[in-house]
């Protein structure tokens, strides 16, 4: 999880969203990135999703197995039917997003008899930095 922090701070420095993610398995870090919607020009360039594309090319599969992802934001409905379909096994986040999450909030997307493989859920990590992070971020384009 503390990679996925570090790539939230790097994220909201270059003026995107401070969402950050990373994906380990066996202990190891496979791929790690934060938010690159602006830079990108890319509604799609979530950490999630630049994750995902990230270790399926490095572990040459579109299969995640055995891979956990760790995020700062309970992720979206693309980023949750992504993580599904790339069949991750474990999805830790940090904050959860009542107005644009979609596993435990909006579509519950795990929870849907569409949905083919859910991974294992454990929200809250971290939860509080996660939350200050992005009420930090969001008060500085405010003010």
């Amino acid at each position: 999880m503390a990679r996925a922090f570090d790539e939230a701070r790097a994220a909201a420095v270059r003026g995107e969203v401070p969402v950050g993610a990373a994906l380990v398995r066996d202990g190891q870090l496979i791929a790690a990135a934060g938010n690159r919607t602006l830079e990108q020009n890319d509604p799609t360039a979530h950490a999630e999703m630049l994750v995902i594309r990230a270790a399926g090319a490095r572990l040459g599969s579109q299969r995640l197995a055995g891979c956990d992802l760790y995020v700062t934001l309970e992720p979206c409905a693309m980023c949750a039917a992504a993580i599904s379909f790339a069949r991750v096994r474990r999805l830790y986040f940090a904050a959860s997003d009542p107005k644009g999450g979609a596993v435990e909030h909006g579509p519950a997307f795990f929870g849907q008899p569409t949905c083919h493989h859910a991974p294992e859920v454990y929200g809250g990590l971290r939860e509080r930095e996660a939350a200050d992070l992005l009420r930090d971020f969001f008060a500085g384009k405010r003010g």
